[in-house]
């Protein structure tokens, strides 16, 4: 069986343990990491499933996840929904409740909901970073990625200036190295003229492969986004059939607030095992079609 097969096996899968136990050992064994002395079969399946159970990978991918939490402590060991909940009260963002037709979760996040002078960009980035967390546990998701929309209406100048050229590269790492998921396409809406300086600050951190799952729609995305995702799984506002945006914003803001003490186990504690409780279990799920 190759990688992509394997990482379709369950989680207590015989076949599975060898690629664990190699990835702990060599965890175990790096210098970089010699204060952590537990990886749990959670934790490191995540990892593995990220690289389709290549160990030398994964064990490359999780260096790099470890560094990025030590390199941001500003944003990686607060993540409680609670301490960002005037934001996600904008409906600023949204993880979808059906899966797209490939299995990847459909993010949207609508950046003309962030008020700048309101919530710092190291806040907003941590709202990103919970949902990462929380959907990274998902088995399905390992599997089949995410895909994002940004919606960028009411851009200003006031969001721009609050990416610099040391947060694009954070935010870069967690969309092509530093972290357990796999990113399958990035679509920007409403983008304006004067946003592309952010994105050229941006650009030149993403590796090739992720620079080509990057679509821009303008404004006429109602009329493109349907090339990629049925309507049963976008908003009305996205020129879908599934839930209103607001409804959807709501719905992921109140999974979010359910799973304070989960991504406060993550923050203090991301490798070991994480007790999930029934008020922790993930929201239900479809697929679309």
């Amino acid at each position: 069986m190759n990688g992509a097969q394997l990482s379709e096996l369950p989680n207590d899968s015989e076949q599975l343990g060898p690629y664990v136990s190699g990835l702990r050992r060599r965890a175990l064994q790096a210098g970089e990491l010699s204060a952590v002395r537990t990886f749990s079969d959670q934790f490191l399946l995540k990892f593995l499933r990220a690289r389709d159970l290549d160990v030398e990978l994964s064990l490359k991918l999780l260096l790099n996840y470890q560094r990025w939490r030590r390199e941001s402590p500003e944003i990686s060991t607060c993540l409680s929904p609670s301490s960002v909940l005037g934001l996600l009260n904008t409906t600023y963002h949204t993880v979808l409740p059906q899966r797209d037709r490939t299995g990847s979760r459909v993010l949207i996040y609508r950046i003309g909901q962030w008020i700048p002078k309101d919530w710092s960009a190291f806040q907003v980035f941590r709202v990103s970073l919970m949902t990462s967390e929380i959907i990274s546990m998902e088995t399905e998701t390992q599997r089949k990625g995410l895909k994002a929309i940004f919606d960028l209406q009411g851009w200003s100048l006031g969001h721009a200036l609050q990416i610099n050229p040391s947060l694009a590269r954070k935010i870069s790492s967690v969309l092509s190295d530093s972290f357990p998921l796999k990113v399958r396409g990035i679509h920007l809406v409403n983008e304006p003229m004067f946003f592309r300086p952010v994105f050229a600050m941006i650009r030149p951190f993403l590796p090739e492969k992720i620079r080509q799952r990057i679509h821009m729609h303008g404004a006429d995305f109602h009329n493109t986004l349907s090339d990629f995702f049925p309507p049963s799984v976008l908003p009305p506002e996205y020129g879908g059939e599934g839930p209103g945006i607001e409804r959807a914003c709501q719905d992921w803001t109140n999974k979010l607030l359910q799973s304070e003490t989960l991504l406060q186990q993550i923050a203090s504690h991301p490798t070991g095992d994480i007790a999930v409780t029934p008020e922790d279990s993930l929201i239900s799920e479809e697929r679309g079609e």
